[in-house]
C-alpha cells in the first residue's frame, strides 16, 4: 500500500464526507493505493456514525473510536500502530489542510528520501493575535533548542516514512514535536513544504491559548528526557556538584576572613550573623539534594526495562 492518511479529529461530522471524498478523488487521480484511518477522539456529535457510514461504501476507510477525549498525541499514536502504508500522512479534518497536497509530499518520501516533511502554512487564515504572534514565538523557540529548521511545527499536514512512525512513541501533548522526537531517534532527513491553508469551513476550532503554555512545558520535557532520561546524574548531578562547591567554598571564605580579622584585632562579625553563610549553607542543602535526586534517578532509569532500548537501522550477523 502506497499511503496511509491518518485523521484525528473531534466533533466534526460535517467534513468528514467531504474530505474522505477529495482524499479518494486526489488518490484516484495519481494512481495512489491508500487507507485513510480517521481516529474519532471522543466526539460527541455523529461523527464515529458518519466513520461507520464511510466505511460501510468505502472499506478503505477505517476508524477508531476512543471513549473519551484524551488528545491528538494519543490518536496520532493509536493511528501509527494500525497504519499499513509505506508513506504516513497526517492532516486535520477540519478542511483546512488540503489532500491536494498528498501526491507532492508522497514524492518528497519516496523519491527526494526524507524521512519526515513538515507543511508549512506561510499564509494563514487564523486570527492574528489569537494564533499567528504566539505561534511565531513557539515556532522561533523550538528552532533554537532543536535545531531543526523548520517554519511551523504545529502543522497537521506532515508526512512520514514509514519506519520512523514505527519506531517513536508519542504521548500528551508530544503531537507538535514529532519532527524533534524522530531527529532524537536517528531520523535526520527531514523537510519541509509550503502549503496551502484553507479556511475553515465546519466548526469551530479545538484549540486555545493553553496550547502554547503547554507546549513550552512540554519541549522541557522532551529536551530532558531525551538528553537526561538515560542518564540523570549528569543532569543532577552536575548542578547538585556545583551548588556544593559553591556553598562550602562561599561558607570557607566567610571563616577565613573572619579568623584573618580576628588575628589583626580588626572588627570583624560573627560568622552566624553574616548573610553569606545562611547563603552557602542553603547552596550546599540544595546542592546535596540535586545529587540525591540525580542518584534516585539513576537507579530508576537502571530498573528502567528500556535502559537498552536503541534504534538499530540495519543489522548484519
Amino acid at each position: 500500500m502506497n499511503i496511509s492518511v491518518v485523521v484525528p479529529l473531534l466533533n466534526e461530522e460535517e467534513s468528514l464526507p467531504e474530505l474522505s471524498a477529495w482524499i479518494h478523488r486526489v488518490c484516484e487521480q495519481h494512481s495512489l493505493t491508500y487507507e485513510i484511518i480517521m481516529v474519532d477522539d471522543g466526539s460527541t456529535d455523529r461523527s464515529w456514525e458518519i466513520i461507520e457510514e464511510l466505511h460501510s461504501q468505502n472499506p478503505q476507510i477505517k476508524g477508531i473510536k476512543f471513549r473519551r477525549n484524551y488528545g491528538k498525541s494519543a490518536a496520532l499514536n493509536m493511528a501509527f500502530a494500525a497504519v499499513e502504508g509505506d508513506v504516513v500522512i497526517t492532516m486535520d479534518a477540519d478542511l483546512q489542510d488540503s489532500p491536494d497536497e498528498i501526491p507532492e509530499f508522497y514524492q518528497m518520501i519516496t523519491v527526494e528520501k526524507y524521512d519526515v516533511v513538515s507543511g508549512w502554512k506561510k499564509k494563514r487564515y487564523d486570527n492574528v493575535f489569537a494564533k499567528n504572534i504566539p505561534s511565531k514565538l513557539f515556532n522561533w523557540t523550538t528552532r533554537r533548542i532543536s535545531k531543526i529548521q523548520l517554519h511551523d511545527f504545529n502543522c497537521g499536514l506532515k508526512a512520514y516514512r514509514k519506519d520512523v512512525i514505527k519506531n517513536i512513541e508519542i504521548y500528551g501533548e508530544m503531537h507538535r514535536y514529532i519532527p524533534v522526537i524522530a531527529k532524537w531517534a536517528g531520523f535526520g532527513k527531514i523537510g519541509e513544504k509550503v502549503v496551502q491553508h484553507q479556511k475553515r469551513k465546519y466548526g469551530t476550532s479545538k484549540f486555545g491559548w493553553s496550547r502554547f503554555i503547554n507546549g513550552y512545558l512540554d519541549l522541557m520535557t522532551l529536551t530532558f528526557t531525551s538528553r537526561f532520561g538515560k542518564k540523570p546524574m549528569h543532569f543532577f548531578g552536575l548542578l547538585g556538584t556545583f551548588a556544593f562547591l559553591l556553598g562550602i567554598i562561599s561558607a570557607i571564605w566567610v571563616i577565613i576572613e573572619k579568623l584573618v580579622q580576628q588575628h589583626y584585632g580588626e572588627v570583624f562579625r560573627p560568622v552566624t550573623e553574616q548573610p553569606l553563610f545562611f547563603i552557602a549553607i542553603l547552596a550546599m542543602i540544595i546542592g546535596s539534594q540535586f545529587f540525591l535526586a540525580g542518584y534516585v534517578g539513576e537507579l530508576i532509569a537502571r530498573s528502567s526495562g528500556e535502559r537498552n532500548k536503541y534504534q538499530i537501522e540495519r543489522k548484519i550477523l
